[in-house]
């Protein structure tokens, strides 16, 4: 069956359908990780995207129970340049057609992939719709028009999980840390969990008030949207920053940079993939890593709170992390649990968790 992608300014790619047959429109982003593709569809801070995979071929390991970093698809549809329909692995549970099509979420295969991301990389991410159900190119860009966009979208909100809940209590835990659910991946909560520490998960949308409440340390989760999009969100942030210390990833970075009084905006075309090298400004020490953000924080705005910038992306050198040691924050911009990507900033989580037992002392 044939599908289609259109984007915002136009251009049309024409290929084979896989997946789901429907149609989806969101926003057209691409993500550079060579495998680790059942991760990527399953992160929540990917919902409302239409990814495309810059690997040539997508696949090839199957699918499985394990791996995902939720309980559902968050991408609004999924673009490769060939898909394997035989997959070859011993972790395999099915393959990844008969994945997206139990999701709803529609594939797309058989284009130049390569100059779709050229494409967006030129023109910046874009509204873009995928069909593969024969709507009408009419309707088609009527949808596309239709749709929002990501700017002012508070899409944390709609993702987080609904009820707090207790994710471990050990009995000698010396860190009472609340986790703040933007959209957060299993892996995050997995190294959390084995540090030892008692953890508690909240979501995004409950006043700072419960975030606070009998704990040590406030952890901001990954997540999608515009951050700035809530100011209701922002301000209960600035609450828990004069309540205790905090630390947060992805849009917990970008949450904690407008909670001091920080700005932000969108970038061209994100950042996404496993591959983003990332200097510490603090030992010159280079690590590769996993990012997932088309949001970054204002450099001089953040200056101008007294914040210093510990982390910086090598590529454009947009800030990668930042601390403010007077008020107890410390934040990055990428992916710690790196599901998927590579392990070198596994240890961020302990020194996050160290940076807030020091603070919390105070």
């Amino acid at each position: 069956m044939g599908a289609i992608l259109l984007l915002e300014d136009g251009r049309t790619f024409e290929g084979e359908a896989f997946g789901a047959v429907t149609t989806r429109v969101g926003e057209a982003v691409f993500h550079t990780a060579m495998t680790g593709y059942q991760e990527v569809l399953t992160d929540p801070s990917f919902a409302e995207q239409i990814v495309t995979m810059t690997a040539p071929h997508v696949g090839n390991t199957g699918v499985n129970l394990d791996d995902p970093e939720s309980e559902r698809v968050w991408a609004a549809g999924y673009v490769v340049r060939q898909l394997s329909r035989a997959p070859s692995s011993w972790r395999s549970e099915g393959g990844l057609h008969q994945y997206l099509k139990a999701h709803g979420v529609p594939g797309l295969q058989g284009i130049d992939t390569r100059a779709l991301v050229r494409h967006i990389r030129d023109r910046g991410a874009m509204k873009c719709v995928v069909s593969t159900d024969g709507t009408s190119p009419g309707e088609l860009r009527e949808r596309l028009d239709a749709w929002p966009g990501m700017v002012g979208r508070n899409l944390a909100a709609e993702v987080c999980t609904r009820d707090a809940y207790v994710l471990c209590d050990p009995p000698d835990a010396k860190l009472r840390v609340t986790l703040v659910d933007g959209g957060v991946k299993k892996n995050i909560l997995r190294l959390l969990e084995a540090t030892g520490v008692y953890v508690r998960v909240h979501p995004i949308t409950d006043p700072a008030e419960a975030w606070v409440d009998g704990s040590d340390v406030v952890f901001f989760s990954n997540g999608p949207g515009d951050p700035a999009a809530s100011a209701t969100i922002v301000g209960e942030v600035a609450k828990a920053i004069e309540a205790r210390p905090c630390v947060g990833i992805c849009l917990g970075h970008q949450l904690l940079a407008l909670g001091l009084g920080a700005s932000t905006y969108k970038l061209p075309f994100g950042h996404r993939g496993g591959n983003q090298p990332v200097r510490d400004e603090r030992t010159g020490r280079v690590e590769i890593t996993s990012q997932n953000h088309g949001f970054a924080v204002d450099r001089e705005s953040l200056l101008a709170t007294g914040a210093e910038v510990t982390h910086t992306h090598l590529n454009d050198h947009t800030i990668s992390g930042f601390w403010h040691r007077e008020k107890g924050v410390f934040a990055v911009q990428y992916h710690p649990e790196a599901a998927p990507g590579p392990h070198d900033s596994r240890g961020l989580v302990q020194q996050f968790l160290d940076f807030a037992a020091e603070h919390a002392c105070r």
